[in-house]
């Protein structure tokens, strides 16, 4: 499939990160029109789209919106930029190269609920972003898109940033909203969910979106949602970037529709596999998320559609489409050690299993690597993963459990090659390019 910009459109309009360039080429005429339709019209023709959150759940904006009541009078936008997921590098693209459709996108969200203000929630180490987006957002303000009486319509709506301090937590919904009120950026007790009185920022009903999913919004107003659903694949509609790190020839962001296929991701816009090296497997959500074993380049696996849906039916998901390949070189085992010591280290501490099962994996693969398990300690392992699922508040649990659990499942082999006293000491050669 051939890429279509709704994105990226960097690639075809050179500083389009510029205000004017941004308003010549169609820019805030999404903002324009969503004003000149009642809010709850705005939220149809987003469900309408299916527009699906890019941010890894995969779900429908228009729905999340249509959750926030209309009776409230305070209610917020939050703009998830805490892009922290392993793999993960596609919004910063975004804001660097196409601050304004962001920007767009989150006022029609705004509109769209009603709300007083919208805050872009940016990881820490993104300060040189938050101080350019701030920029722009005062030249959408001189052009009359940001403050008081938009665009001539008598609504105001301010646009605030706001650092994170480099969390992966915080790009959990709740942790977001503790972080940005000032306080420790761990999970909440949920009910009350964001969208009701006393679960949003502040207490008040607020919607928290991705970057992307943003982003994505001023295009679907502008030209409706059917036109928007001829573009991937009926339950999976639009574009996706897809991140490709790991062991191909060409990594970086590829924006393609939904339902392209792992095989020309790989090798029709990532140019393959370095080497004539053979695929072992892939990461297609990140460490987050189930490994997928690849048996070698013509594996008919590799023909799956990258959609919500397919990759469900391959025992993964594809969340944030963050594509970690790696090749015949690596060790599985290595792969959960890596995965397994980063949620160690996110992990907030706040709920039990999650601090202490991550704590007693990371030291017992440590062992595996070593040379100084037994198989009951591989059993050991996968034990204490399972009984991480699905009792955390948050789900870091989950993500922490996946290498784990799936490593063991679809690469038994690699860790009964470190038993008997057999030991990796050193990461393989190629472990820089399997994204250490």
């Amino acid at each position: 499939m051939a890429a279509l910009n709704i994105i990226y459109r960097e690639k075809d309009i050179p500083d389009i990160r510029e205000f004017d360039v941004y308003a010549r080429n169609g820019g805030y005429d999404g903002l324009k029109k969503a004003l000149s339709m009642k809010p709850g019209e705005v939220i149809d023709v987003v469900k309408a789209s299916n527009l699906r959150g890019r941010g890894g759940a995969g779900f429908p904006t228009g729905v999340k919106w249509s959750f926030i009541p209309q009776s409230e009078p305070i209610k917020y936008v939050v703009v998830n930029a805490d892009e922290s997921e392993t793999g993960t590098f596609k919004d910063r693209q975004i804001l660097e190269n196409n601050p304004h459709q962001l920007i767009e996108g989150a006022l029609i969200a705004a509109w769209a609920i009603q709300a007083n203000a919208v805050y872009i929630y940016l990881r820490g180490e993104f300060w040189d972003i938050a101080h350019a987006l701030d920029e722009h957002i005062e030249s959408a303000r001189r052009g009359g898109m940001v403050g008081q009486n938009i665009n001539g319509s008598g609504w105001n709506c301010e646009v605030y940033t706001h650092l994170g301090a480099g969390a992966y937590i915080c790009g959990e919904e709740s942790a977001l909203l503790e972080s940005l009120e000032g306080k420790l950026g761990q999970p909440r007790v949920r009910p009350p969910f964001p969208a009701n009185k006393g679960g949003g920022l502040y207490g008040e009903p607020s919607v928290i979106n991705n970057v992307e999913t943003l982003a994505n919004v001023p295009w679907i107003i502008v030209n409706g949602a059917d036109a928007y659903k001829q573009i991937g694949t009926e339950q999976s509609p639009g574009t996706k970037v897809f991140c490709v790190s790991g062991h191909v020839e060409k990594p970086g962001n590829y924006e393609l529709p939904l339902g392209t296929t792992l095989r020309e991701l790989l090798y029709t816009h990532a140019g393959g596999i370095p080497n004539g090296r053979q695929i072992k497997g892939i990461l297609p959500s990140g460490g987050s998320g189930p490994i997928i074993r690849v048996n070698g380049n013509e594996d008919p696996i590799l023909d799956t559609p990258l959609t919500y849906e397919d990759m469900a039916k391959t025992g993964s998901i594809l969340g944030s489409a963050s594509v970690i390949v790696i090749d015949d070189t690596v060790d599985a085992t290595w792969v959960a050690s890596k995965a397994i010591k980063f949620f160690k280290h996110e992990s907030c501490g706040k709920c039990t299993p999650c601090r202490e099962g991550t704590y007693w994996l990371d030291k017992t693969v440590d062992r595996i690597l070593r040379g100084e398990a037994k198989e009951s300690d591989v059993d050991l392992i996968n034990d204490v993963a399972k009984n991480m699922q699905g009792v955390t508040l948050c789900a870091l649990g989950d993500f922490a459990a996946n290498p784990i659990i799936y490593t063991i499942k679809n690469f038994p082999e690699d860790f009964k090659s470190h038993l008997g006293g057999k030991s990796t000491p050193t990461a393989p050669k190629s472990a820089a390019a399997a994204g250490d």
